[in-house]
């Protein structure tokens, strides 16, 4: 899809999973496309929670890092299946047909995220796309999850050989002065970079992170945050809005790489 859309380079990103990073790096193989090694991790810094960090460019095969998150995606996965009970329970009240948790898993293919039960009520045509099925279901029948401290998170990308960058802020909070504490305490702590580009800015909010990681010394990053479903409303490569995703974010991590490891540091990509 990637390559159909016409794109440099892409970075898969499965919430605490990376067993996709290396077939997907095998894929790219012929391809005018490079491959990011990348991870989404579901952090929490004191009262907030369900922060997103990014890690990029880690070795998938780090045993520490797949260990730690083998044992998230366990708790995750007891998650899930609750909030597809707790759906259930509403559809029946509804009056409508249920979904089976095994099917959602079949779907997923490996580790179940929300998106896939979405994906699920989709396919059943109990909404139509997955905004309705976030706004309609998932989140009044949300069951809350642990999360991984954030300093931890960094650490262990780090040690993996990677570099964590915090992923679309403003829905952490839309308080300018509040973040920017979040983002120097998140720094101090070894942050590496900031996603710029995300679904959850408007092109003023882009240029407002762009000024400020480059003050502070950030990688910027971008990612459309796709979820493997083409209903409208997010495009792959350039997120919701359409505001293409620059390829100098690439040459960021790049240089983001060499402060953290040195001029040694490893490869980025896989092409």
């Amino acid at each position: 899809m990637a390559v159909r859309e016409g794109l440099a380079a892409i970075a898969l990103c499965d919430h605490d999973n990376i067993d996709g990073v290396e077939p997907a790096q095998r894929e790219s193989e012929g391809l005018d496309i490079e491959v990011l090694a990348g991870v989404e991790m579901s952090v929490q810094h004191r009262e907030y929670l369900d922060i997103h960090l990014l890690g990029y460019c880690f070795d998938p095969g780090n045993p520490e890092l797949t260990r730690e998150l083998a044992s998230f995606r366990q708790s995750r996965e007891s998650r899930n299946a609750q909030i597809v009970d707790r759906i259930n329970e509403r559809l029946r009240a509804q009056g409508k047909p249920t979904i089976d948790f095994a099917r959602v898993a079949e779907r997923a293919g490996g580790t179940v995220g929300r998106p896939h039960i979405a994906m699920e009520l989709i396919e059943k045509k109990i909404v139509a796309n997955q905004d309705e099925a976030f706004n309609q279901y998932l989140v009044p029948c949300n069951v809350e999850k642990t999360y991984f401290d954030i300093e931890d998170a960094i650490g262990l990308i780090h040690r993996a050989g990677g570099i964590a960058v915090l992923a679309h802020p403003p829905f952490i909070t839309r308080d300018r002065k509040e973040l920017l504490q979040l983002i120097d305490l998140f720094r101090d702590m070894g942050l590496d970079g900031v996603e710029a580009y995300n679904n959850g800015s408007v092109q003023d909010d882009v240029f407002w992170l762009l000024t400020q990681c480059r003050r502070r010394g950030l990688a910027v990053t971008g990612g459309s945050d796709y979820h493997g479903v083409d209903d409208g409303l997010i495009q792959l490569g350039a997120g919701r809005g359409s505001l293409p995703i620059p390829y100098s974010c690439v040459e960021d991590i790049r240089r983001a790489m060499e402060r953290r490891f040195g001029s040694g540091a490893q490869r980025t990509t896989h092409a």
